[in-house]
């Protein structure tokens, strides 16, 4: 590391930063490496602000590793609705299900038991030994890998191999042997809080506490470290679903392993590609006849524009078997179902 002052100065300068600024959060001051563990798997992809009261809900329900494990995966995916990336709670449930089985129901401490449980890479197993253990193990997410690109000065992605490497090997130089948890916490809010991606604190030593340390300040690349992800190209379909009514029930169908939002139930739903009558009735194995428009949804999904119609559908009996499993429901009992986010945005007009 290049700079006026030493490696201990650096760390010093992050502790101290730290101590001023620290953030009141849910999951912030436990050691318990189940709560922790849960933290780092709702935060993967998602803020801090949408995942705190999910936090809280969730380890109200699920307060140890064992209810979690004897839980219903239907009412884990109850409780994660809204949260996204649904299959984070599946491998949540299945790693819980593995932690009990092969653990005693106490949660592993070495890198390599952790790093083999569902939905755990490297980036999750370090963040969970180090806050709950005080192991010496680095941590890279975005916010770090931002702060570590433009302290070092990188100008290729990131997410290239040699760099990457990089990244890690300097993640775990820094490292100090103890308050590991506490430093790699520190250097996730410098980055989410100081090196922000569009305008980031450079000003002064009173702003980013690493300044004189930082490559990229010293060659004016803030705008352009770390150099940005192609943005994928924009798709835009459109989805048609289904609401069909059959004495005082509604039909809905559930998604199976192996697609999105598996486990999730939904009203019958299929692209709008000129034969939604033939794709409704493989999927539900019923004969369904469309009816007039209820309203229309857009939203976003990866690199997909969705415009979602929801219309009225008559139920014309039994076909053929159907490609995924349906129920008919009372419209009451829709509130104690998982149903995924544009689902349940569905229900609420009923």
């Amino acid at each position: 590391m290049k700079g006026n002052s030493t490696l201990p100065s650096f760390r010093r300068r992050v502790f101290a930063w730290f101590s001023r600024n620290t953030r009141e959060l849910s999951w912030r001051g436990t050691k318990d490496p189940y709560e922790i563990w849960v933290s780092e798997i709702m935060l993967q992809q998602t803020t801090t602000a949408a995942v705190e009261g999910y936090y809280r809900r969730f380890l109200e329900r699920f307060p140890d590793v064992q209810s979690l494990a004897a839980a219903d995966l239907a009412e884990v995916y109850r409780l994660w609705e809204g949260l996204g990336y649904y299959r984070r709670a599946a491998q949540l449930h299945k790693a819980a299900g593995v932690i009990v089985e092969k653990h005693g129901g106490i949660f592993p401490q070495t890198f390599e038991e952790v790093l083999v449980l569902p939905g755990v890479g490297r980036y999750t197993a370090g963040a969970i030994l180090s806050i709950a253990y005080d192991q010496r193990l680095p941590i890279l997410e975005a916010n770090t890998i931002r702060l570590h690109s433009r302290l070092l000065g990188i100008t290729t992605s990131p997410f290239e191999t040699e760099t990457n490497k990089r990244l890690w090997a300097f993640a775990e130089e820094i490292l100090p042997k103890k308050n590991v948890g506490r430093f790699n916490q520190a250097l996730m809010d410098l980055g989410n809080r100081v090196c922000t991606a569009k305008q980031p604190l450079c000003l002064s030593e009173a702003s980013c506490p690493l300044v004189e340390w930082c490559q990229c300040v010293r060659l004016g690349l803030q705008q352009k470290i770390p150099a940005p992800k192609a943005k994928p190209n924009v798709e835009e379909i459109t989805e048609i679903a289904v609401l069909v009514r059959k004495r005082g029930k509604i039909l809905l169908m559930q998604y199976p392993e192996g697609v999105r939002w598996a486990g999730l139930w939904d009203f019958p739903r299929c692209q709008d590609d000129g034969s939604v009558s033939k794709a409704l009735s493989e999927l539900t194995g019923r004969r369904i006849e469309l009816g007039r428009p209820i309203s229309t949804l857009r939203h976003t999904v990866t690199r997909f524009k969705i415009t979602l119609r929801f219309i009225e559908g008559k139920d014309g009996g039994l076909l053929q078997k159907p490609q995924y499993a349906t129920r008919w429901v009372k419209p009451e009992e829709l509130a104690g179902l998982p149903l995924n986010s544009t689902g349940r945005k569905l229900s609420r007009e009923l």
